[in-house]
């Protein structure tokens, strides 16, 4: 097949490259439609019990409230008469607006309770659909600011999800206008040649324009969580540099052997084309695990992940060998004074560093293990939980009213325990139920359609501020509490009204912190089988690419140490607060989510450069090699490819660390430095290391296992002897290979 893609490309390259620029400008149409699918949140599981009574309280009582908007009498007072007339206006503009349901307000009968203890502020707390961000900024727009005699802020769960998705956009915009130039520059730098640089941003922008046409699609179908562009532009950009570079790479050098451009062509698809398509099947592997989980944030990063891998690769044996049949010797244009130390295809420091770690193995991998250990223990540590207000910087609107709500008032409104019933319940154990909630520790009060409660006791008989507290029958209540949201305490109090039996058929528990605990559950338990499902796919893709099975124990041990050095790291940062005041975050749990995203992408990522070194190695071993040599002649050739490649990555990661939502800070900055630790200690170090100490075990297979990969294997020695060519070359003798 790639003989054939080869020999297509070398043809009938002005056709390709035709088809492939139409293509391109079509899914870049389809593309630009994406954004206006994609949704915001996500986080939480929709099977669980928080999320099916926020669906009861959706369906039956108009929703929860998850819009705030705190107003400030400008004069100190809040009933004095402009203020008054301000916050009625308001309340009852609000009400007026089309996509708001819910409407409490101080200004409201029975809204007393909605005032700050000093009688300066008041709440009008409202409900939206949070996942439409666009219908959110408008009303926020609207209705927020200074008007009169009052100032108003917006905040609650609405406006902070639309504001970290405009914040995320921001962002983005900047992190990409800093990794396009330096990347460029890099690119320039690396390859010595300014036409050669371009052609793996050829990949990067074909796979972008395709990933954003799929996202398009299935978003028209399902939901699509709007990060999922993050990943889309970082991956595609740096999956376009890492098959860009082996291509290029790989047809320099044969140009270099004096080969014809037909046959220098047919060796490059056919060798490093192969190492591509093996390369991205591991890495779709690793991203398919996160289809195993309910949350469509995770799921989202699959489908933009697996499409955009995908799309890489295609682009990577098609359009590449077009342009490089087209270019010829001309693909080494604008060749800068250190083209020619750039060109060779070894790498003697690689070289050397690998003979160095072979000599002494133990000597020299031991330190390497140890710092990565070190870094790897703040994860005993761990703690971990979901976004809220403190992901975005002191100054951002919602996060001002949730401090203003946490310190401010009795009870923070914006993140009480909704409770509701399914099926009937008798107004009688609903007020006994109710009773017992507000006895609970960190409790404030309780609302319910038979009344207001606190400690045990009723404080305010029925009236109208609790007539949306029943329908038919079926009942919610509204705890507000004096606990900090998404504090153990604040769990704990989810937990103990869990517990308590319920009035209803069946009563579910919501809100913020339920939410939060349904969200790490859902995790947990799904988190196995995504574990199981990476590790053995990734056995099993390594076992038919080596023919051996120690081979991918070797590399998932060397993964898994540094995967979890990579993340200790980020705990140690994030977490536990070191570098906030550089990088201007709050120092709060791990986003469950985004650690489990980080650590799909990234181990996908590292059996990349994984395939990258081992093809090689394995190429020479093939030839008659001795493992020693193998090995070093593997990384003197390797090294140098994925260690640009991996440098050229990271700096599209590292380029979001330069936004102000500290989980995505964390993604960038974990993911970036998961990529050097693997290019450089485990590539350049831990790899010699083990295979020096396996010796020849390292490719050992048991009999049947040996005869199956003979017949299904996919390894470059074996597809070169079904193909039957040679090139005119002694291929015993000339080593192929990425």
């Amino acid at each position: 097949m790639l003989r054939r893609i080869a020999d297509l490309t070398h043809r009938r390259a002005r056709v390709v490259l035709l088809l492939s620029l139409l293509a391109a400008v079509g899914l870049a149409a389809i593309g630009f439609g994406a954004f206006g699918q994609l949704k915001g949140g996500g986080f939480d599981d929709p099977d669980s019990p928080s999320s099916r009574a926020a669906t009861v309280t959706d369906d039956t009582f108009h929703g929860e409230d998850n819009l705030v908007l705190l107003v400030r009498a400008k004069g100190g007072k809040l009933d004095a008469p402009a203020a008054k007339k301000a916050g009625t206006e308001l309340t009852k503009g609000l009400k007026s607006q089309e996509g708001v349901t819910q409407v409490a307000s101080y200004w409201a009968p029975g809204g007393s309770a909605l005032t700050s203890r000093d009688g300066t502020q008041a709440l009008v707390l409202a409900h939206v659909d949070e996942e439409d961000t666009e219908t959110v900024k408008d009303i926020t727009d609207k209705w927020s600011g200074e008007r009169g005699a009052v100032s108003v802020r917006a905040g609650g769960g609405a406006a902070l999800n639309e504001q970290v998705n405009a914040q995320v956009s921001k962002d983005l915009a900047v992190a990409e206008s800093i990794a396009v130039p330096v990347t460029l520059i890099l690119l320039i730098i690396a390859f010595g040649s300014v036409v050669a640089a371009l052609l793996p941003l050829a990949i990067g922008l074909v796979a972008i324009l395709g990933t954003f046409a799929e996202l398009y699609v299935i978003g028209s179908i399902t939901d699509v969580s709007v990060f999922a562009v993050n990943l889309t532009t970082a991956l595609g950009l740096g999956l376009g540099i890492d098959y860009g570079l082996l291509l290029v790479s790989r047809f320099r050098e044969r140009l270099s052997a004096g080969d014809e451009i037909a046959v220098a062509l047919r060796t490059t698809v056919r060798t490093a084309g192969r190492t591509i398509l093996f390369s991205a099947s591991t890495v779709v592997a690793a991203l398919a695990a996160l289809l195993l989980f309910p949350q469509y944030f995770l799921r989202s990063f699959a489908y933009a992940g697996i499409g955009v891998v995908f799309i890489a690769a295609l682009s990577a044996l098609f359009i590449v060998p077009a342009l490089l049949a087209v270019l010829g010797h001309r693909v080494n244009k604008g060749r800068l004074p250190w083209a020619d130390a750039v060109r060779k295809p070894e790498a003697p420091l690689w070289g050397r560093l690998a003979r160095t770690v072979m000599r002494r193995p133990a000597l020299t991998a031991l330190p390497v293990l140890a710092v990565l250990l070190l870094a790897a223990s703040p994860l005993l540590g761990a703690n971990f939980g979901s976004p809220d207000e403190r992901v975005l910087p002191e100054s951002a609107e919602s996060r001002q009213v949730s401090t203003a709500l946490q310190h401010d008032f009795a009870g923070n409104e914006s993140a009480g325990v909704q409770v509701v019933t399914e099926g009937r319940a008798a107004d009688g154990a609903v007020a006994d139920y109710a009773r017992k909630i507000s006895r609970l520790d960190g409790v404030v009060r309780v609302q319910a359609a038979t009344g207001t409660y606190a400690e045990g006791r009723s404080v305010r008989a029925p009236g109208a501020a609790h007539a949306g507290f029943s329908e038919h029958g079926v009942h919610r209540m509204s705890v507000t509490t004096k606990l900090t949201p998404a504090s153990e305490k604040a769990q704990d109090l989810v937990r103990e009204i869990r517990d308590l039996p319920g009035p209803g058929t069946d009563t579910l528990v919501g809100g913020r912190d339920a939410a939060l605990i349904d969200s790490k559950a859902s995790i947990g338990d799904k988190l196995p089988a995504a574990v199981a499902w990476i590790v053995g796919s990734t056995f099993v893709l390594l076992f038919l690419f080596t023919g051996s099975i120690v081979q991918p124990l070797r590399a998932l041990v060397l993964n898994g140490i540094s995967l979890t050095a990579a993340i200790g790291a980020m705990v140690w940062v994030f977490q536990d607060g070191h570098l906030s005041s550089l990088l201007g975050f709050t120092a709060m749990p791990m986003d469950t989510s985004m650690t489990v995203l980080m650590f799909c992408i990234v181990f996908g990522l590292s059996m990349d450069y994984e395939v990258f070194v081992t093809s090689r190695i394995k190429e020479l071993h093939d030839a008659g090699a001795s493992d020693h040599e193998a090995v070093v002649g593997g990384l003197s050739r390797t090294g140098r490819i994925v260690t640009m490649a991996a440098g050229l990555l990271a700096v599209s990661f590292f380029a979001f660390v330069t936004g102000n939502v500290s989980f995505i800070q964390m993604f960038g900055l974990g993911s970036g430095l998961a990529i050097l630790i693997d290019a450089v200690a485990v590539r350049g170090v831990l790899v010699p290391a083990a295979m020096r100490l396996l010796g020849r075990t390292a490719w050992y297979a048991p009999g049947p296992l040996r005869r199956l990969h003979a017949k299904a294997g996919l390894s470059e020695s074996g597809a070169e002897e079904a193909d039957g060519e040679t090139d005119g070359k002694d291929r015993h003798h000339t080593p192929t290979g990425v």
